[in-house]
């Protein structure tokens, strides 16, 4: 006799519309946990403000999937009433450099970080957990439940539904929470601050798993809570893997977000020597930038005089901006030069290790991304402190362009294709 399908709650915030990194893990875990026979059932925003918007993802989504949807109200759709542009900035992760920072975005700041604790969509936690507890008291064969954050209001919603039904809890954090870069940024007051902290401890010790993507990370929630933890990296999908000719220009691109905190004036310093002492290099460069790009980046561009060979495309969606991976010639992964991103490791080193292009990553030393890099043979990594370095490895990927041999002999992918980590997903929901 055929076992039936389980069926397992998840609750997240971003879901197809939403573009941007944070809406592929759960996209792709919906997409395959039907093979594991487990039933997903997906709690979202009715009327959610997303900062980017991707009209094509909302195809990968099958029409057999059963979405639930309540509405949410949420601070930045009042935006327009004090300077749109930069409220909406903000909330796709867009925060100015501290020192080029306006005194509205300062007030912005300290509005987010200590008027809305965890995050600015806490207001949807209580209305959410009624809803959802009158939905599991009707559907009784729904045992357990999966959170995803940031943003991590939706970890509070887990954790109230937790305390008053008898279900098992999986968290679920695709970045970290209290020590993650942007904390930073948010004025916390330190009432603010030992909030964060408190809600943090109870999530982790409320929830009956913990899931995590680096071992970073793992390694510092092991010092909060004796819960189980393990680790599902994201990965990439063997279905979106496109075929694509490669640029005729040596393309160094950087696709996704480039946000502020991540500006390596050594690789633009060291871009800079090359074109004015290497004419072939000059004739042939171009700088590819794919994603909302901060102010910041490009004035630092501009200040390096590299505004000229610099190809700025701005958003697009995640079907062309896998085309764009794959026709680089080499592809640039940057995250934040400090102690708390060294856990991070960003969702499109993945996608980047798929399209069988050489990456050139800059970090911080001992960052979590740097081993997978290695491990795999797919790219060559870094810190901010080595101009010297980062330049050698742009000309040796450039002299294997001008040969017509500039390519990537990756190894072991296989275990971060989406379906395998949903495997493992599979496999820690069936055991709880």
């Amino acid at each position: 006799m055929k076992k039936m399908k389980e069926r397992v709650l998840i609750i997240s915030y971003y879901w197809p519309p939403a573009g941007g990194p944070g809406v592929q893990r759960w996209l792709k875990f919906v997409k395959y946990l039907p093979d594991f026979n487990i039933e997903p059932i997906v709690y979202i925003p009715d009327n959610p403000t997303y900062p980017i918007i991707d009209s094509e993802i909302s195809k990968e989504v099958k029409e057999e999937v059963t979405i639930l949807r309540n509405s949410i109200k949420e601070p930045y759709r009042f935006a327009d009433l004090f300077g749109s542009k930069k409220a909406k900035a903000m909330s796709a992760g867009m925060i100015s450099n501290h020192r080029n920072q306006t005194k509205l975005e300062k007030i912005l700041l300290w509005i987010r970080g200590n008027m809305f604790i965890p995050d600015s969509r806490v207001g949807w936690v209580t209305p959410s957990i009624k809803y959802l507890k009158e939905y599991l008291k009707n559907n009784p064969d729904i045992t357990k439940v999966i959170t995803t954050g940031p943003p991590h209001s939706m970890h509070l919603i887990g954790k109230g539904l937790k305390k008053d039904l008898n279900i098992k809890w999986i968290a679920d954090f695709r970045d970290p929470w209290t020590t993650i870069g942007y904390h930073k940024e948010l004025k916390l007051s330190k009432r603010s601050k030992a909030a964060h902290e408190q809600l943090e401890i109870e999530v982790l010790n409320t929830a009956d798993h913990i899931i995590v993507t680096s071992k970073g990370t793992r390694k510092e929630f092991e010092t909060k809570t004796n819960k189980p933890i393990s680790i599902i990296t994201n990965g990439y999908d063997v279905t979106d893997v496109p075929k694509v000719a490669l640029d005729e220009k040596f393309t160094i691109a950087h696709i996704g977000s480039f946000l502020s905190d991540r500006n390596p004036r050594v690789f633009w310093k060291a871009l800079s020597e090359l074109r004015k002492e290497n004419k072939a290099f000059k004739d042939a460069f171009e700088l590819k930038l794919v994603g909302r790009v901060s102010d910041d980046i490009l004035e630092t561009i501009k200040e390096f005089k590299l505004d000229s060979c610099t190809n700025n495309q701005g958003y697009i969606n995640h079907k062309d901006s896998l085309l764009q991976m794959r026709s680089s010639q080499v592809l640039l992964l940057v995250e934040i030069d400090s102690d708390d991103t060294k856990s991070i490791v960003p969702g499109k080193l993945f996608e980047y290790m798929a399209s069988e292009r050489p990456i050139l990553a800059i970090g911080p030393e001992e960052s979590d991304f740097f081993e997978i890099i290695q491990q795999t043979n797919t790219g060559k990594i870094a810190l901010y402190s080595e101009k010297d370095k980062i330049r050698d490895i742009i000309l040796a990927y450039f002299e294997l362009y001008q040969q017509n041999k500039l390519q990537v002999y990756a190894m072991g992918l296989q275990y971060f294709s989406r379906k395998r980590l949903t495997e493992r997903l599979a496999a820690i929901i069936d055991k709880l």
